[in-house]
């Protein structure tokens, strides 16, 4: 049934996507012109035939095989490369490889340590074994964790992940990196957040259980700029900053490395859990792309049913502003997204350009709420997403190369409601409301440097990066109560950004005649950062009294009462409240660094390696931050590795800067609070003191193994972080003056401990009959809070029981995934299961919130129709499974049956999927 439901909606795509791309895209929003300006109907055509352009099309063959050493083991990271031509690819964890060549061309295979080989291109599939005498080293060889060209995987001394997106993207619905990596990576989780202001639209994730910002994100080795975004409702991550990895096109990515390991004395602030390093695309004269459809599930299933307004599934009437219910639906959060990439080459001599392009529309999800809170699920969204990659030799062994992307998105997201008779104007929005938080994000960077080569094999890399992230608050379906009636429904309520540009100058030098091999990086870093919030209209956070004129003087006026509650009505648009001029910041900082980094292979089964970094911040001083990891071979099939280091975090310009005054909905009733910036006198009167860095120890043992078509590496780790900076609780502020009752402040807070396991199993073999693959993976993490920091502050208030489960539920205590898939021709299936473990969480009523272990499971089923055409049909949480349901009191954060927890609260997703490939 499923199936033909899913068929039946794919027939609509085309429709839909000419509607999408007509009505919602605002292209020239993406280029920073004027937000009123309507994008003309031939930029409209020429994005749009930017990506679907089928014009380009070569006589072409696609080529498998996998690559393996002398012993049997497979080799990831193998480059692969058309001769005469920059079309390549690289292995995949397993050793295999898919490439589309030309008839008759020749594919040359080269690896650090192994002798090349070059082979024909006469069939579909070209096996090929390595031998490591006579072997090269490879100056374009990439490994995160390493800055010696002769460092892979199977031989790192620290565990990372190498996940091939393509491989990911075609066998799975999931349309964002986030949710990619949530089900690929063992330590990384994301998750879909609803009445969480901005973390609606931007999906907190982590590494290790770890804070959304102490894992350091690289695009192409360059340090990727945060979002301006600070979690603060509701959410994982609460105070914490972080980058939005939603931003970047899953179609520009070739592939994906998680050092999963603390990496500060390499790269500096943010790497205390580790570092993502994102690879784009760089293949030339090949168009592939995607159009995917899917839907959710609303016939929400379980033990929930009762007492919600429809168990057959509903949804909220949009022209209603949240506040009636429309017809039944049996699907909702029905997605679009097309996406295509494609390359050219540069010249003769290996330049190339390559191009993606994305779009992406979702719609919200409604899930059964309490009867007064009528709005929860997924934000709706409305995406464009632009990448470029360039490279273009200048000179022998010089090259200048540039990289960059621009990302729009209008959100649109369910704040927490208003209820009935709680401050709410009965006439405007009888029996409560709604509101919905529109924001606007804007996220741009561009890249560019200049490598070369001495003639005596010194490396030279010369590069500058700019990002800038901007998040722009529209409320809609909401009110300035103090207005009562003649309130507006719709408010600018300001916003922030944050502006990040980063020099580098990196030199290393591989020196093959020093003992078994020895490499030698040094460089500088020059950061500025600028953080500014932005004030809304005035309306969006103002408190007008009884005469619709601004309270400016408190003794002599005051906002109109509410008749039910007996209390003033409130100022400011509710959903979320503007900023106003005494909010604004506009602060910057600067940051200048120097690195050491060795790595020494004493002989060919023992390698050593060292790293020392210095940093100074203008805003609180210097740090300096080492590390020692090694790896011994025990063995053709075993390695032993270790590392340990110190690590450090800069407080975030948001986290120093960041102020706002807003009303705290909860089940108890509502309340004003200011959350007062790090800086100011009212933080300073509470004892609250400066901003320091976090600091970090990490340390890690684990090995590695493989035989014949089995691999498994697992890896355990500690973390122990001191001065981490949180959220603090509310503190009553009534007695000074402020004309709000609480008042809470960011503070380096806790020292908290983590001790944990990764594990990955992988085995693939061909057969006559098909190739069969399974792939375990799996995390145990537990954190520890050793101390609270509050000084002479009360505990249960500075941070208290809430507080604590929150920073202690930032990941389940264990994740696993059993992925197994298997392929013939023109055939294959996918099969997954991912099971989260047990979270706690504390509600409002100060009662543990237990959500029970889950399993989910996906699902995808595929089917080659040309070698250029391939249609999957597929279902993420096949089964609909939902978190445990909580109490019907009210208590929960988001204002729903549950928190954002382990897998998400939408249901079962069913999508299909047209890839193409010329």
């Amino acid at each position: 049934m499923c199936i033909n439901i899913i068929l039946r909606l794919f027939l609509k795509i085309f429709k839909l996507i000419i509607k999408f791309l007509l009505k919602n895209i605002t292209f020239i929003k993406v280029i920073n012109k004027k937000p009123n300006k309507k994008p003309t109907t031939m930029k409209k055509i020429a994005l749009f035939l930017l990506l679907l352009n089928s014009a380009f099309l070569f006589a072409q063959k696609e080529v498998s095989g996998v690559v393996k050493d002398k012993t049997g083991t497979p080799l990831p990271g193998v480059n692969i490369v058309e001769k005469g031509t920059s079309n390549g690819v690289s292995t995949d964890f397993e050793g295999g490889y898919k490439i589309k060549v030309k008839e008759g061309a020749t594919l040359v295979f080269s690896y650090v340590g192994f002798g090349t080989v070059e082979k024909s291109a006469s069939g579909d599939k070209v096996d090929v074994t390595l031998d490591e005498s006579g072997g090269q080293v490879l100056s374009d060889v990439v490994v995160t964790g390493s800055r010696s060209t002769k460092r892979t995987v199977v031989n790192s001394a620290v565990p990372i992940d190498v996940i091939n997106v393509k491989d990911v993207t075609t066998q799975s619905g999931k349309i964002e990196i986030n949710q990619l990596l949530q089900y690929v990576a063992p330590s990384f989780n994301a998750n879909k957040q609803s009445g969480s202001d901005g973390a609606d639209h931007v999906d907190p994730a982590s590494l290790r259980g770890m804070g959304p910002d102490q894992t350091l994100v690289l695009i192409n080795g360059k340090r990727r700029h945060q979002s301006s975004l600070i979690n603060l409702f509701g959410t994982r991550g609460r105070g914490n900053t972080g980058t939005d990895l939603n931003a970047i096109p899953a179609a520009s990515i070739k592939r994906i490395e998680i050092l999963r390991d603390g990496a500060s004395a390499q790269y500096g602030s943010d790497a205390i859990a580790g570092v993502i390093n994102i690879i784009t695309n760089d293949n030339v004269n090949e168009l592939t792309g995607s159009v995917t459809y899917g839907v959710f599930n609303t016939h929400a299933k379980g033990d929930f049913l009762p007492g919600t307004p429809n168990t057959k599934g509903y949804r909220l009437d949009k022209d209603g502003n949240g506040n009636s219910y429309g017809k039944d639906q049996d699907f909702d959060g029905g997605s679009v997204r097309v996406a295509a990439n494609y390359g050219v080459a540069l010249g003769t001599k290996g330049g190339y350009a390559n191009f993606t392009g994305e779009f992406i529309n979702k719609n919200k999800t409604l899930r059964p709420a309490y009867d007064f809170r009528k709005g929860f699920g997924d934000a709706e969204m409305q995406g464009v997403n632009l990448f470029a990659n360039f490279a273009v030799p200048i000179a022998d062994k010089t090259e200048f190369y540039a990289f960059g992307g621009s990302n729009f998105r209008d959100t649109d997201a369910y704040a927490f409601t208003r209820n009935d008779g709680e401050r709410v104007v009965e006439s405007v929005y009888p029996g409560g409301y709604t509101p919905r938080i529109t924001s606007k994000i804007n996220d741009n960077s561009i890249a560019a440097g200049i490598k070369t080569e001495s003639g005596g094999g010194w490396k030279f890399d010369l590069s500058n990066t700019f990002g800038k992230n901007k998040f722009q608050y529209d409320i809609k379906g909401t009110i300035n109560a103090s207005l009562e009636e003649k309130s507006p429904h719709e408010f600018d309520a300001g916003g922030h950004s944050l502006l990040q540009n980063t020099t580098n100058f990196d030199i290393s030098k591989n020196y093959d005649s020093v003992l078994s091999g020895f490499n030698i990086a040094f460089g500088t870093e020059f950061r500025v950062e600028k953080f500014e919030i932005f004030a809304g209209e005035e309306g969006s956070y103002t408190t007008y009294d009884t005469n619709g004129v601004p309270i400016t003087d408190p003794t002599t006026q005051s906002a109109p009462i509410d008749p039910i509650s007996g209390n003033p009505r409130p100022g400011s648009s509710q959903g979320f409240p503007g900023y106003s001029p005494a909010n604004e910041v506009n602060e910057s900082r600067t940051n200048f660094s120097l690195y050491a980094d060795g790595e020494l292979d004493v002989t060919k089964a023992f390698m050593v390696n060292a790293a020392v970094r210095f940093e100074n911040y203008s805003d609180f001083g210097s740090t300096v931050n080492g590390k020692l990891a090694s790896r011994l071979k025990l063995g053709d099939h075993f390695n032993l590795r270790g590392s340990v280091s110190t690590g450090f975090r800069a407080p975030s310009l948001a986290q120093i800067y960041y102020n706002l005054r807003f009303t705290n909905f909860n089940a108890s009733g509502a309340t004003e609070v200011l959350l007062a910036p790090n800086d100011s006198e009212i933080t300073r009167a509470f004892g609250i003191g400066k901003l320091n860095e976090e600091k970090a120890v990490n340390a890690s043992l684990g090995f590695t193994a493989s035989f014949g078509d089995f691999t498994a590496t697992v890896d355990g780790y500690y973390i122990k972080v001191k001065d981490r900076i949180v959220l603090t609780g509310y503190f009553d502020a009534s007695a000074l003056n402020l004309g709000v009752s609480e008042a809470q402040f960011f503070a380096n807070g806790v020292d908290t401990s983590t001790h944990g396991l990764d594990l990955v199993l992988s085995w693939k073999k061909t057969y006559d009959f098909g190739t069969f693959g399974a792939t375990l993976v799996g995390n145990i993490n537990d954190m520890k809070i050793d101390k609270v920091k509050n000084g002479d502050l009360d505990e249960a208030t500075f941070f208290g029981k809430r507080e604590k489960a929150f920073l202690l539920a930032s990941a389940p205590d264990n994740k696993f995934g059993l992925n197994l898939n298997y392929s013939k021709s023109k055939f294959d299936v996918g099969l997954a299961f991912t099971r989260f473990s047990k979270v706690v969480l504390v509600d409002y009523a100060d009662e543990d919130d237990v959500y029970n272990p889950r399993l989910v499971t996906d699902l995808t089923v595929g089917y080659q129709f040309t070698k250029s055409l391939k249609l999957t049909l597929g279902s993420n949480n096949l089964f609909n499974v939902y978190p445990t349901k909580q109490d019907e009191q009210g208590n929960t954060e988001a204002g729903g049956y549950w928190d954002a927890v382990q897998m998400g609260f939408s249901g079962a997703y069913y999508y299909a999927r047209l890839g193409f490939n010329f």
